[in-house]
Formats: structure tokens, sequence, C-alpha cells
């Protein structure tokens, strides 16, 4: 499209001429294009797409040892020593024996150093995961007839026969004792997780993950943490309570725990209090030394390798009725489908669990990649993150997505590439195959005092709330609620209401934008709002209205009250009584406006006196994002109401969709560049006024000359 003759001329004799866009193909050729695409067979296509599901196929013939390879073994060997006690320590979590942790850890570690695009997150154990399976494989336990709270070594720790008896012949679960069915609950609940990952992750779905904004995320894993800071205090005062699930979980328990506070086992109170002193103590004087330390402390294996000893040597189990980790086999289990029928049991559970792991995966991994200066593929974590579910899930492990505290552990001690997690899954392979009786005496009030230290982090997330209050109120109430939620109803509930509430927050703000009528400066071409610059001059018969947000159909009525209140002329209403009174009733004349009070855009209002006559409006589409259908059809019963009052309506700076829209919906002419597009869309505010003064002068020298 050509601009008009004036912007020519203060254009110093340049013209803007629109490119003719190129004909979009039809249904049918883009089809077959992808058809013939996909079915093409090719050597060099082959290999590309086994790099692009494999990357390591691809960075490690790049691989530099001199230069890579002594910070990937560190920051491995670093992560793996600390991986194995959390592994042991958050199967508690999942309510499955320590060994499928250990089972979970060396596998997500493998498949991740294969498939995974960023170099320094660490895939595994998650407490946010642990908890969610570990709540999922109660409830299954609970209705299959076993009792989730027996789940100490011993007799009668595996099953409740009284309670089981009637259930398992139904279930098939004759030889299956509690942790054989703990354990399939938890592959079954893993194996549909990750099939939702590996799918999302193929249909390239993974910026939805970017729709869980970061309030939403911290309020979420506050509430979780508090949620699982609960349900370790009674292996830290050593008390048998029942685990209480569904809504009010929490509160149940915190009740529970103080109605058997007097029967609390003194060794696992004793022993809980020095465990949490000394792992305190190494971390905060870690966090504080940090710069001087190369490798972090390893206080959670010093801990639990004393607290062995001293359990072992003292016979705390025996002598003091302490729990304790119990037998801890070695070497692998034979593998074993996950059960069907289980599997359809979990599908609601296995999508927030896919839901929650591909979101702080693809989180983490991008804020590693930006701050480390390379990128990472969202989709392409999908897969990764998802295979390190779908596949172990055949080899008695549970559900893992990246973890925050040992992504900055690896990046604290020099990791380099992807090849830091095979150490760590090389270091979790030696406890498997030779270490793991060690921690057999292991009390479970340590290995609850390593999980309640590890949720330091997430619960200083707290502190952030009054600043993101002062900086967003709206972010600060999905906060308060995700939490308030997962801690007083269920993990779940808070993540569905933190969505929602997200969900409503952005479209409460695209509701409402700021409106506001532009003026100009002195002789210039600049036209701003007079709520922020001083100086600025209405421009004589024309009206131009800038709306800073999406025409749809949410707020369409918004956006025309605005128009009509700022402008002091209701349109519609004046154009309708003009069409049942004749001719007779002027453009002009004052109309009543409803809802005055448009927020930060109302200043502007006291511009226009309320019966201030114009002959034109020209609209600021630069910050109008996208037009639906209501929005088309809201411009143009606009430009018929001003039509019939003898009003010109034009748009200014409109982008490439909004006028995709506009022609589609026969706003304009079918073909780019015609006269009916020429006539009513302007390269800028300024051209759209100019074209609308010099309409008006045309048509006052002909009804002159008339």
């Amino acid at each position: 499209m050509e601009a008009s003759p004036e912007c020519t001329q203060q254009g110093r004799g340049l013209a803007l001429v629109r490119r003719r866009p190129p004909a979009p193909p039809g249904l049918r050729e883009s089809l077959k294009a992808r058809l013939r695409r996909s079915c093409s067979c090719s050597v060099q296509g082959a290999w590309a797409l086994l790099q692009s599901l494999l990357p390591a196929t691809r960075w490690l013939r790049q691989y530099q040892p001199r230069e890579d390879l002594a910070g990937d073994v560190v920051s491995g060997l670093v992560v793996g020593i600390i991986l194995v006690p959390q592994a042991i320590a958050y199967s508690l979590l999942a309510g499955l024996q320590p060994i499928y942790s250990l089972y979970t850890s060396f596998f997500a570690n493998l498949i991740y150093f294969l498939m995974g695009t960023s170099r320094h997150v660490s895939v595994g154990i998650f407490s946010l995961l642990c908890l969610m399976v570990g709540q999922v494989v109660d409830r299954e336990l609970l209705q299959a007839g076993f009792d989730p709270a027996q789940d100490g070594p011993g007799p009668g720790a595996n099953r409740s026969a009284l309670n089981a008896s009637a259930t398992m012949p139904a279930l098939g679960l004759q030889d299956c004792s509690r942790d054989c069915y703990a354990i399939r609950v938890a592959t079954a609940l893993t194996l549909l997780a990750g099939v939702y990952q590996v799918l999302m992750g193929v249909l390239g779905l993974g910026f939805v993950s970017a729709y869980l904004s970061q309030p939403l995320l911290d309020g979420f894993a506050v509430g979780a943490s508090v949620t699982i800071l609960t349900s370790q205090l009674r292996h830290l005062l050593g008390v048998r309570v029942p685990r209480h699930r569904g809504p009010g979980l929490v509160v149940s328990t915190w009740l529970s725990l103080l109605r058997s506070a007097g029967q609390a086992n003194l060794c696992d109170v004793l022993t809980s209090a020095a465990c949490l002193a000394v792992l305190l103590a190494a971390k905060e004087l870690s966090d504080r030394y940090r710069q001087h330390l190369k490798v972090p402390l390893p206080a959670e294996l010093l801990v639990i390798g004393a607290a062995t000893l001293v359990s072992h040597f003292g016979q705390f189990h025996e002598r003091f009725g302490s729990s304790v980790a119990g037998d801890i086999p070695t070497g692998f289990m034979a593998p074993h489908v996950p059960d069907p029928a289980l599997v359809w049991r979990v599908a609601l559970d296995a999508a927030s669990l896919a839901l929650v792991g591909s979101a702080f995966s693809i989180s983490l991994a991008e804020m590693f990649a930006r701050s480390h200066g390379y990128s990472v593929r969202a989709n392409q974590e999908l897969l990764a993150v998802g295979c390190c579910n779908v596949l172990p899930a055949f080899f008695h492990c549970f559900a893992t997505s990246a973890a925050l505290a040992k992504s900055l552990v690896k990046t604290a001690t020099g990791c380099r590439t992807q090849l830091s997690s095979a150490v760590s899954a090389a270091v979790v392979l030696l406890v498997v195959l030779a270490l793991a009786p060690l921690f057999r005496d292991l009390q479970r009030s340590v290995l609850a005092c390593v999980i309640i230290v590890s949720l330091r982090g997430a619960l200083r997330k707290v502190r952030d709330v009054p600043r993101l209050w002062r900086l967003s109120p709206a972010d600060a109430l999905v906060w308060v609620a995700t939490a308030a939620t997962c801690v007083l109803v269920s993990t779940e509930a808070g993540l569905l209401a933190g969505i929602l509430l997200s969900l409503l927050s952005l479209a409460g703000r695209t509701r409402h934008p700021h409106a506001a009528l532009l003026a100009r400066a002195g002789d210039s071409s600049f036209y701003g709002d007079p709520a922020e610059f001083e100086g600025l001059v209405p421009e004589p018969g024309v009206q131009v209205f800038r709306f800073t947000g999406p025409l749809y159909y949410a707020n369409k009525d918004f956006f025309l009250q605005s128009l009509y209140s700022l402008t002091g002329l209701n349109a519609g209403y004046a154009a309708a009584r003009r069409k049942e009174r004749g001719p007779g009733v002027g453009a002009g004349e004052a109309e009543p406006v409803e809802g005055r009070d448009l927020g930060p855009g109302s200043s502007a209002a006291a511009l226009v006196p309320s019966a201030t006559r114009f002959h034109a409006v020209v609209i600021d589409c630069a910050p109008l994002l996208f037009l639906d259908a209501a929005g088309l059809a809201t411009l143009q019963d606009l430009r018929r109401d001003y039509g019939a009052l003898g009003i010109t309506l034009l748009l200014a700076c409109c982008g490439p969709s909004v006028r995709d829209t506009l022609r589609r919906g026969g706003f304009l002419g079918e073909d780019p560049g015609d006269a009916a597009e020429e006539g009513q869309l302007f390269p800028s505010v300024h051209c759209a006024v100019q074209a609308a003064r010099a309409r008006c002068q045309e048509l006052v020298a002909a009804n002159y000359t008339l």
C-alpha cells in the first residue's frame, strides 16, 4: 500500500509499498508436502533423526577431554555421592523400598545422558514427585486392603493379612506383598506419566509449560514442601500414626501427631535433633563459604555414614525399637511389565504428575541454558524426561524429573557436559551392586532429617511474597492461593487452583487494558497519551484512540465503552436514533455513555468536551495484538455506525496478523493493496490523521462548489 501524499512529502519523497504476500498453499498441497517429507527415506535423514533423538551422538564427537573431562568427572562424583543418601531418604516419601530409589536414580541419569540437551540439569529423584507418587501409592494400598502405615521392617510390615484377605484374590495379588503391590502402582503411574510426556514432545507441546508461571511453581513448591515436612514428622518422633489421605491431609496429620506426641521414641527424637543440628550447620557453613569451597561438603553422606555406624553398634532397632531402613538387596531385579489394570486406575494422577515434572524440567533447563550461553530444545527435553519415566518403569523405577538442588551442585563443581550424568549413574551402580546392604541399620529418622533439610530452599521462597506483592498483586495472589490450597486441600488441588487463577489473572489483564485519546506534540508526527506527556495538543476534528490490548470477545464491550466515553459520543445509540428520526440529528450531539470510570485512561476524557464535533476517528492498532471474530464484528459495526453519522473510521499501524484478519473477515478488500485497504489502513497515526484532514477538506470544497 502506498502512503498518503502528505506523508510522502514529509518522508523526503519516500513511499511505503507493501509487499504482496505469497498465496498460501491449499490444505491438500500442504498435506501432500508433509506426507512426502515424512515418508522420504535416506541415510542422511535417518542419521539426522538419530542425532535429534539422541543428542549424545552429536556432542560426543566434539567432546574435548582436556578441557571438559575433569569438571565432568568431579561434578558427576559429587552429585552421585549426594544422590545416594537422598535417593534412600526419598523412598520414604514414595512409600517404597530404598532399592527402587537407587534403580530410579541409575536409569534416569543414564537415559538423560543420551537424550538430554541441557548440560547442567540433573535428572533423578525429586521430592515433589515422590510425594505425589506416595499419595497415589497409599490410596491404592488402602483400596487393595493393605495398611499404608506399616512401613517398617519386621513381621507384619509387608501386609495386613486380615484386611487384605478378601481383596487380594479379586486383584490377583495372592503372591504379592505390600511392597510388591506398592511398586506395581508406582511403575504403572510412572509409565503413563512418561507416555504423556513423550506424546507432548512428539506433538511439539513444549510451550505448554510456559503457561505455568513462576509464581505458580514457587507457590506449589512451598505448599508441597509443607506437606512433605508434615509427612516426615512421624519419622522424626518415631511415632506410629495413620497415613491420612484426601482433603485436609496436613491438618489431619498434625492433629494425629499432637495426640501421639506422648508416645514418641526417645532414641529417634535425640537422633533427629542431633542430625538436624549437624545438617543445618553444615548447610549454613557451605552457603557462607561457597566461594572458598571448590566442592560442596557432602554433609548428608557423612551424617548417614556416622548414623549407620552408631545405630549398628548401638543396636538401636533391637534395644530401643527404632525404625530402620531394613535389608536392601544388591543387584537388579528381572524386568516386569506394569499392570494394565493399574495403568487405567491412575490415568488422572499420571496427568498431573507429567505436567509438574515437565514444567520443572523445562524451566530448569532453560534457566541454566540462559545463564551459560547455550540453547536447549523444549520438545526434546520432554522426550528425554518422558523416556526417563517410560523405559525405567519396566525395571521397578518410579517418576523422575529435573531437580534444582543437584543441578546447582553440578554447576558449582565445574560440570561442562552431560557426561557428568553418566558418572553419577556409575556411582549409583556401585552402590546397587555392592554397597547397598551397608545401609541396613540406618534409622528412618535420619532419612527424614535429610529430606527436611533439603526443603530449605523451597521454604525460603516465602520471603519473596512481599516483594512479589509490590511488583504484581495478581501474581502474589496466585502464589498464596496455590500454596494454601496445597496445604489445606491437596497438592493436585493446589496445582489446579494455581493454573485456574493464572488463567483468570491473564484474562483479567486483557479484559480491561489501558485506553486513552492521543494528542500531538507540536508540529511533529508524535502522538502520545496526555496523561503521560505534557504539552500535547488534541488534533482538531480528529479523535485518535489507543487500546493497549487485544480486541476479542471478552473485552469488546469495554473497548466500545472506552471509546464512547472518551470521545463523548455513543455512536451506536446516535446512529440508531438518527435512523428512527431521520437525518436531522447531528453527529456531534452528546449521548449518554455508561461507565465513565475507565481507570488510568479516564484522565484523557477531559480533553474532549461532551458535545465536541469531530469528523474522523483514528484507532492506533499498534498495541492491538490480535482480533477474533467478535473483535472484527465490533470494528465492522463501529464503521457502520460512524458512517451513518458522517464520521470516518481509519486504522493505523496494523500488524500483519490484524491486517490478515481484517482482510479475511471482509473488512477490507480481498486483494492486498486494493483501494479499500489503501483508504482505511495507514502505516502511522500521523499519516491517518493527515489523510482524514485531507478528506474533510475535499468534502468541504465539494459542498462549497455545490
